[in-house]
């Protein structure tokens, strides 16, 4: 009878208090996606209002994400546990300002890609799967950006990968399937890796959980190198950072242009994110030990991707090589280590996710009015659609570093840090690689725009569901540009927060360490 009256305390191993109603946005994201997904998956043969709801869903994204960076910034990091089983039991979503400014950009990145899409996605291929493995796609992404769990941040990469290699070979022509070969072997080593990473510093901390490991591993004593080297190489090719560079560029043309726009926008940006987010907060002394590898490999990724560029003559290609290029710059960043390094190379990716999506959009354009993906075969662009020749020219000078637009001033802010740290011959390839980005661009606008027509072309309008996202996301380069001060203070306060996790550590830990 004594034994039945006898109570359990549950509190120290989970949740007892209810879920604060606010709480709810950290998960709703990753809800939103699978749900939708579903549902897209069972009206296959409505492919008019499977477009409809694709786009609702990821317009309400775009919503959710906003007020979840909104939340976080006015609150500090968040977290909420899963089946009420407290850290470091249970699994976490833990978002900080880093996590939720990412997943905001991908969200618009995505939005503006699923109405490029309703002139770009055949009806065959959306009955195929395009939108459902959109939504599963930004599921992934999603989870990637807001888990506080090592292990769920592997889980979340399977899934991005799985709806990755769907929409790869959408189509299946022969290009896509060589293409989708590429990828996947070195992405599948890549998560191999990751996997090896994951199971050994479980074997030396006896948890997953990112703040208690965080937590741990300053406290020393730990053989940490190998373990830092591991995640190093699993995100290096992740990221398509040299030398594991090469599937990129092999496989980034082979898609449907709006997949690629979506891939160069969000992909290789979950690799970095995950690379700062290991390296920097839960290793600190990894990458301190490393960070003069990171730089060269910063440097060589840089001057390849830039190199690469300028022999390209397929614009698609090109623009692969251009990601490259971009992966370095915030490499650049994570090598300096410094909160201001550290904040140029994320307001880096921010605008990246953005620019590189609406780069391979106008890609799009640029080769249905000119009827090539050529410089050899594209010419008299800016005669045949002379406001769509301008938005280019506005992308083209974003990508270049040029100012007013948003890509001056993360490079401006990692050319200050690297000054800053002595690192002189960083601050240089940063400024060189910009410059032959410029060229890069110059010689694009002047061929394919600028030159005469070969021959005779009338006006060719661009239809509204290609308008309207490039104008939304041509608007946001522009908007970052001229209004820089609200996103740099963002990116430094994102980068605090990585060089310093107390604040992480507190919103999964609140009484001051695990239990």
């Amino acid at each position: 009878m004594a034994a039945a009256e006898k109570t359990v305390d549950l509190a120290a191993a989970m949740v007892i208090a209810p879920v604060p109603i606010g709480h709810w946005l950290i998960v709703l994201p990753v809800v939103l996606c699978l749900g939708v997904g579903a549902a897209l998956l069972m009206l296959r043969e409505r492919t008019t209002l499977q477009a409809c709801l694709a786009i609702a869903g990821l317009a309400l994204l775009v919503v959710i994400d906003g007020l979840l960076l909104h939340k976080v910034a006015q609150e500090g990091p968040l977290t909420m546990a899963m089946g009420r089983w407290l850290p470091p039991f249970g699994i976490a979503f833990t978002v900080d300002i880093f996590g939720a400014a990412m997943a905001l950009a991908a969200a618009i990145a995505a939005l503006a890609g699923s109405v490029y899409a309703l002139s770009d996605i055949s009806p065959s291929e959306r009955h195929y799967g395009f939108f459902p493995f959109l939504l599963f796609l930004m599921a992934g992404v999603s989870g990637a950006f807001l888990t506080g769990d090592l292990f769920n941040l592997y889980v979340w990469f399977e899934v991005l990968l799985i709806s990755s290699f769907g929409l790869l070979i959408l189509g299946s022509s022969r290009q896509q399937i060589d293409g989708a070969l590429k990828y996947a072997v070195l992405n599948l080593i890549g998560t191999t890796l990751f996997l090896i990473a994951i199971g050994c510093l479980y074997a030396l901390f006896g948890t997953l959980n990112m703040a208690d490991i965080a937590e741990r591993a300053r406290s020393g004593g730990k053989p940490l190198m190998t373990l830092s080297a591991l995640f190093l190489l699993a995100f290096a090719m992740k990221a398509a950072a040299f030398p594991v560079n090469f599937w990129l560029p092999a496989s980034y043309h082979t898609p449907r242009i709006v997949i690629s726009a979506l891939f160069a926008g969000l992909l290789t940006k979950v690799g970095v994110y995950a690379l700062m987010r290991v390296m920097v907060m839960l290793l600190p002394m990894g990458r301190e030990e490393f960070g003069g590898l990171v730089a060269l490999v910063a440097i060589a990724t840089m001057i390849v991707g830039a190199l690469g560029a300028l022999a390209e003559v397929d614009i698609r290609r090109m623009l692969g090589y251009i990601v490259i290029c971009g992966i370095g710059n915030m490499l650049a960043g994570v090598a300096l280590g410094s909160v201001e390094g550290l904040g140029g190379a994320i307001f880096y990716a921010l605008h990246s996710m953005v620019l590189m999506t609406a780069l391979y959009l106008a890609a799009g354009e640029a080769g249905r009015i000119g009827g090539s993906h050529s410089l050899n075969g594209l010419s008299g662009l800016w005669t045949a659609n002379g406001a769509f020749a301008a938005l280019s020219l506005v992308l083209f000078l974003a990508a270049s570093g040029l100012p007013p637009f948003s890509g001056f001033w993360p490079k401006v802010m990692l050319v200050k840090a690297a000054l800053a740290e002595g690192a002189w011959w960083l601050a240089g390839v940063i400024l060189l690689t910009g410059f032959l980005t410029t060229i890069v661009f110059g010689r694009v606008f002047l061929l394919a725009y600028w030159r005469p027509a070969m021959m005779p072309m009338r006006v060719q309008p661009v239809t509204w569901r290609a308008g309207l996202p490039l104008t939304l996301l041509a608007a946001l380069v522009v908007g970052f540009g001229l209004f820089p001060e609200r996103l740099a203070a963002l990116s430094i306060r994102a980068a605090a927060g990585l060089d310093d996790p107390s604040a992480y550590m507190r919103s999964v830990f609140p009484e001051g360490g695990a239990k």
